[in-house]
């Protein structure tokens, strides 16, 4: 299997420049997020290091854009647990933090759409809230958090070369301020309200 490296910090997508060079001073750490599962059938996405190797994925058991998925390290524990809750035209994403087998689970975040095609992001423990802002378009949006600094920008991937990659393959770019896990996850709910996976 080919490895998919993400690109240097130096050179973002044109479309997420601004996003992403207000993340480099402080340092950042960019991620590869393939729309694909590495499940023969399944459905989720797949996320690479800098280093080209597989350090998370996601898997969605049932059908595309079901209720459930999971988000686990490389070697398959569960990091995350995100469930759809729904009450009529309510509909809102759980993400709840698993831990060690004596620990169980904790409800950590909640995620639900907001206007102008954005969502917004609560947090259960002490209400810190976040936006994701142009979610509804899959591959190109940025995440803010306290008094709208931007403390995240996903956008297509692009090569050195500068081939853009397709809709499926986009570059991470998470701030070092900002909890990275957090982030994925918050990636991950806005692929599954999308029906990327």
């Amino acid at each position: 299997m080919a490895k998919i490296q993400p690109l240097p910090a130096a050179s973002p997508s044109p479309s997420s420049t601004d996003e992403c060079q207000s993340l480099q001073p402080r340092g950042e750490q960019v991620f590869t997020v393939w729309m694909k599962s590495l499940v023969f059938s399944g459905n989720g996405c797949t996320v690479y290091g800098t280093d080209g190797r597989v350090a998370f994925r996601v898997d969605n058991y049932g059908c595309r854009g079901g209720r459930e998925a999971f988000f686990m390290d490389r070697d398959g524990k569960t990091l995350i647990g995100i469930r759809r809750k729904s009450f009529g035209m309510f509909r809102r994403w759980e993400a709840c933090r698993y831990f060690d087998a004596g620990e169980g689970t904790r409800p950590w975040f909640t995620l639900h759409k907001a206007r102008k095609g954005g969502a917004a992001v609560t947090m259960h423990d002490g209400g810190r809230t976040y936006a994701v802002e142009g979610c509804s378009c899959k591959s190109d949006y940025k995440i803010s958090g306290a008094g709208g600094a931007v403390v995240a920008a996903i956008a297509r991937k692009q090569t050195a070369s500068g081939v853009v990659l397709g809709e499926d393959v986009l570059t991470l770019t998470v701030g070092s301020e900002v909890d990275h896990l957090l982030v994925l996850g918050m990636v991950v709910v806005c692929g599954l309200m999308n029906r990327c996976m």
